[in-house]
């Protein structure tokens, strides 16, 4: 394992990647401490402890705490990630959007621009209700406006640093995906689940002294995380091989084809792309119904809180969406065997062209439907806990979907730097040890 790090600083781009992604890393951390002008810090903090649950607690854990202290990076990159989905949505539905799509790198600079837009104009909206709802919000009395402020005044400062923050902080993530190692957006949430766990351990050993919590949960907790981390390993790096024969044929004194080769498809094809959007929408009506002082609107914005029963089953229902939906923006059957018959190629026992693509079709949809359970089971873990074990932390589900695979995928990027240079990585080590036994 040593020899791997060593190789893996000998590569001087790998070397600089790494220290950039490293750099933005820190720059987040630091303006997560920074916080908004006019904020009473203390009021603040006995608010958030009373209200830590539920939607606050949610959209603080993407921010790595930035939303508790309400920092320059209160909003996070969520705003962006709504945006994205906005824009994905738009290119399956516009015909304007899905020829940009097609149209190669001038295409995607474009769609990439209005996502950008998107995210500033987002960032205004949420800043705006965020200095709303913090001039009226507080415990006994206790404003979180420091006195002698005006009101116009604290909103316009709110609304210019919280939507200056989330530019810097989506410029931050483009650097990182194309001057660092790995997703630069997936990193700053990496971070930011990351930073919180040392305190919520902390938190979970202080409940447990004081006897609230009790030495089987804590053992129950950690058998759960371990096999879920278990099962999200396994299934985030599992693939269906799907075997393709190649028909030989000759070419003069050549002979060119014969071989047998295999298309992978993953179980989970979307990634942690649905999970995400799903919770970034459902934030979204929780967090406008929470401005308002309309009954009727406020007991609907309650029961979109995380943990609630029609929560869930809202979540459950947009993580099935967005992956059947992801799953067909990224794999087109059709094209897909159309590609292998041009090659000359074809799936053992199933005819080439229309047979083919009806067959990847089938077996691409019974993978979406598992990677789809798998996912709602992963993320409507947490709630179970929170509920009946008394977890004081958001444990597992989203988070751990990401920590996991952003680790992995990092993990394959290094790697390849490594394959390319060479040199033995993570995986080729592995390999060799399985073939000395």
């Amino acid at each position: 394992m040593l020899e791997i790090f060593k190789n893996i600083f000998k590569i001087e781009e790998l070397r600089n990647r790494i220290a950039f992604t490293l750099a933005m890393l820190v720059v987040f951390r630091l303006g997560a401490h920074i916080p908004v002008p006019g904020i009473d810090s203390a009021a603040l903090a006995e608010f958030f402890n009373a209200n830590s649950k539920g939607l606050l607690g949610n959209i603080d854990m993407f921010s790595g705490g930035a939303f508790r202290n309400m920092t320059i990076f209160a909003l996070g990159i969520i705003p962006y990630i709504s945006a994205s989905i906005i824009m994905q949505l738009l290119t399956a539905v516009f015909p304007y959007f899905e020829r940009l799509s097609k149209e190669g790198d001038a295409g995607r600079k474009k769609i990439t621009q209005y996502t950008r837009y998107g995210t500033i104009l987002l960032s205004v909206i949420q800043g705006f209700g965020i200095a709303a709802t913090l001039e009226n919000a507080g415990l006994q009395g206790n404003r979180l406006v420091l006195a002698g402020i005006d009101s116009w005044a604290f909103r316009l400062s709110t609304v210019i640093t919280l939507t200056a923050g989330t530019a810097f902080v989506m410029w931050m993530g483009e650097q990182m995906s194309e001057r660092g190692v790995g997703n630069g957006v997936s990193l700053i949430i990496f971070a930011g689940i990351v930073v919180g766990l040392p305190t919520a351990s902390l938190q979970s050993i202080a409940l447990f002294q004081t006897g609230e919590l009790t030495i089987f949960i804590l053992l129950t907790i950690a058998i759960i995380a371990l096999a879920v981390i278990g099962a999200v390993i396994f299934v985030e790096t599992a693939n269906r091989k799907i075997p393709i024969q190649y028909a030989r044929r000759q070419q003069g004194n050549r002979v060119f084809g014969g071989q047998f080769t295999h298309l992978p498809l993953k179980i989970n094809s979307a990634n942690v792309i649905p999970p995400i959007f799903a919770s970034s929408i459902l934030m979204f009506p929780a967090t406008i119904t929470s401005f308002t002082s309309i009954e009727w609107l406020q007991r609907m914005g309650n029961s979109l809180m995380p943990g609630r029963f029609f929560y869930n089953v809202l979540f459950v229902m947009m993580i099935f969406f967005f992956c059947f939906f992801y799953t067909a923006i990224q794999y087109n059957p059709v094209k897909i065997a159309d590609e292998i018959k041009r090659g000359g190629g074809f799936i053992p026992g199933i005819r080439p062209g229309n047979k083919t693509a009806v067959y990847l079709n089938n077996v691409l949809q019974r993978l979406t439907f598992g990677g789809a359970i798998y996912l709602s089971a992963v993320c409507v873990l947490p709630t179970v806990l929170i509920t009946y074990f008394n977890v004081p932390f958001y444990f597992g589900g989203t988070a751990l979907l990401i920590v996991v695979g952003v680790a992995i995928d990092t993990n394959m990027q290094i790697e390849t730097f490594l394959l390319n240079q060479n040199y033995d990585g993570f995986i080729r080590k592995s390999k060799k040890r399985k073939r000395r036994f």
